[in-house]
């Protein structure tokens, strides 16, 4: 396909529809608005953009083997591809360490922290309460990755004919008083919701079971679209961490994606200052 013939192709087709309806009487008007039309007023030249090409490392089932993976992550992710950057993420993350992945969009950033959470919980079969709570700041994202979640409980279910051993459930104020209750009688062991309704959470004496579930197991802090947390909100987000790490039992990994996390066109700028990310 010719994109040039085909912008010009939509170009002609909008310009006789906007010129199907212009009738004139004043002829210097009319020379003028047929000059603009002409002049390509009303429509814009063709915008090239390149896409960065990520670099590839190979199949899941590879990478599984050759990182020592929990080898059920084959049927959850079955048929993916890796890029570089997802692999190294998994890395870190398996490996208890903090990590923020800045690239793209649509290049597998949620993907790196939930293998990073599904391998530690295939691993700790005997794993209770809540795990992992993922942040996101619209509920839409919420819903899209509960989803998302399902999708991956369908691919092992048809690769092995075995449920996931992992559940997940979401906090936002959508869900009624019911599936609050049986999140409270049976913590999932990730959690997904927004800030707010995390904050919520870890006050509300209703919902004691589940902070301390919380409590007793978290592991794994996640914040998607990690750019949206600036200023006072930003502060907000701060202590919220401190408070939560303060609680727990354990030790919490923290781990943040965004895909316009930094601005700068210098490669060595920008991981400056995802590196002072806290």
């Amino acid at each position: 396909m010719n994109v040039f013939e085909t912008h010009r192709k939509i170009v002609d087709d909008y310009a006789s529809y906007i010129r199907s309806f212009i009738n004139i009487a004043d002829p210097d008007i009319r020379a003028k608005v047929e000059s603009e039309l002409s002049a390509g007023k009303l429509w814009p030249d063709p915008l090239l953009q390149f896409n960065p090409a990520y670099e590839r490392v190979g199949p899941i089932d590879e990478i599984v083997r050759r990182d020592g993976l929990n080898s059920q992550l084959s049927d959850i992710f079955r048929g993916y591809s890796l890029y570089r950057h997802q692999v190294d993420a998994i890395s870190l993350g398996t490996a208890g360490r903090d990590f923020v992945v800045t690239s793209g969009t649509g290049s597998g950033k949620s993907l790196t922290y939930i293998a990073t959470v599904f391998n530690h919980l295939l691993n700790e079969r005997s794993a209770q309460g809540v795990t992992a709570i993922i942040v996101y700041p619209m509920n839409a994202l919420i819903n899209s990755q509960t989803n998302e979640f399902n999708f991956y409980g369908e691919n092992f279910e048809k690769a092995t004919g075995r449920t996931l051993p992992v559940i997940h459930a979401q906090y936002t104020g959508q869900e009624k008083d019911e599936a609050r209750q049986r999140m409270g009688d049976a913590p999932p062991h990730i959690l997904l919701t927004n800030y707010m309704m995390l904050e919520l959470l870890l006050t509300r004496t209703q919902e004691r079971r589940i902070r301390d579930a919380i409590y007793e197991n978290l592991r794994f802090l996640i914040f998607d679209e990690l750019h949206t947390y600036r200023g006072r909100q930003g502060a907000d987000i701060a202590m919220l961490i401190r408070r939560i790490a303060a609680r727990c039992r354990n030790k919490i990994n923290c781990i943040g994606t965004s895909a316009t996390i930094v601005s700068a066109h210098d490669q060595g700028t920008q991981k400056r200052e995802v590196a002072e990310v806290r």
